[in-house]
């Protein structure tokens, strides 16, 4: 592992990455967002194969959810699943049936 990644390893928060690389963000939309920027974050670092101490992937990776949300960006496979094909009918929604099964007593 390198030294910057050993680094990067011992930060705890989203604030403190961006402190690291000395980014501004707008408090409110980190806290939003976290988990999606850090995703994303992760994301550009897996297709660029690693990560330099002047790598902007952070950067880019806020700026992704400053004009959008993690449903518009669909970072996590919940969102990307969420097209509308794995509706459930109407008629699929009832009583589980260990609930229905303990009333019947």
């Amino acid at each position: 592992m390198s030294a910057l990644a050993e680094e990067l390893d011992r930060l705890e928060s989203a604030e403190a990455f961006f402190e690291y690389f000395g980014l501004a963000y707008d408090p409110h939309t980190l806290n939003v967002s976290r988990l999606h920027i850090l995703k994303r974050f992760n994301q550009y670092l897996s297709q660029a194969g690693g990560i330099d101490a002047s790598d902007p992937a952070l950067a880019r990776a806020y700026e992704d959810f400053v004009a959008s949300s993690g449903i518009e960006q669909k970072v996590f496979r919940v969102f990307q699943r969420a097209r509308g094909e794995h509706r459930v009918p109407i008629t699929g929604i009832g009583r589980p049936q260990f609930l229905a099964q303990g009333r019947r007593k």
